[in-house]
Order: structure tokens, then sequence, then C-alpha cells
């Protein structure tokens, strides 16, 4: 576990990940804050919503755009549970996110550290701050967690 207090959009994300998985979702939560406020929090909704692109990341996106009236999100953190995918790194560039904080690696899926490394292709149109490792301990047994029960 961590040794110190986690940051509060980390334990807000956590605790959108623990509403995922009470609905069936893999447990993964995003929040997005600009100037020290939360702007938008979301959870992992594929199945929910039907959709295979309901990433938290992608709902939280979404959400903070339509709160801010934009669709660059210049000046915003994103944090998340897990080391998003090759769809959510490319939203994150696109949406022009400034910091991306995240909690667990995810060797298998993940594309910012992982498999794909969006950030690091020349193609990429803007490369968040990136900060892995937070709340990563916690972010982990959550999806583990999971598992272990649908197995």
């Amino acid at each position: 576990m961590t040794r110190w207090p986690l940051p509060q959009p980390m334990a807000q994300a956590l605790a959108e990940a623990a509403r995922a998985a009470a609905l069936g979702e893999v447990p993964i939560g995003a929040v997005v804050v600009k100037d020290g406020a939360v702007v938008a929090a979301a959870h992992n909704a594929p199945r929910s919503l039907a959709d295979p692109t309901a990433h938290a990341e992608i709902l939280a996106i979404r959400a903070a755009a339509l709160a801010l009236g934009s669709e660059r999100l210049s000046g915003c953190e994103l944090w998340v549970t897990l080391e998003p995918c090759a769809m959510c790194a490319g939203a994150i560039a696109h949406a022009r996110i400034e910091r991306l904080y995240y909690g667990a690696p995810d060797p298998k899926g993940g594309a910012v550290e992982h498999g794909a490394r969006v950030f690091d292709q020349p193609q990429c149109l803007h490369r968040p701050d990136v900060y892995p490792g937070i709340g990563e301990a916690e972010a982990a047994e959550q999806l583990r967690a999971f598992f272990r029960k649908r197995r």
C-alpha cells in the first residue's frame, strides 16, 4: 500500500473504479482536474452503455469538454487508475491534456509506457507530462480482486 496519503484526484479515481466494479465493469476510474478543481469524473462503462469506447478516460474527457465548453482541455490534468490504452492515449493527445497521472501499469493493453507508446510516436499531436505509479498498489489490488471474483 501507499506509505503516504493519495492525492485527492487519485482517491476519487479509485472511488470511481469501485463504482465500475459494483456494476460488473472492469474497475477503472478517471478524473479531470483544472486549476485544482475536479471538472469531471467517470468510470468504465462499455458493458453498461453497450459502447466499446466507454472507457473511463474517454467518458471523463467528454464530460470535461462539455463542462468547460471546449474540445481542448489545455491546462487540465487526467488522473486514471490504469495506464491508458491506445484509444485513450489518442484522445488524451487530441484533447491536449497537460498532465497524465496513472496508477497501475498495463503491460498487456497499455499504450503509454507499454505497447504502442503513443506519446513517443512522431505523429502524436501533443505529449502530456506523464506521472506513472500514483496509487499503483491500490489500483492493482482493485483489478486483482475484481478478476479473482470473476474466475
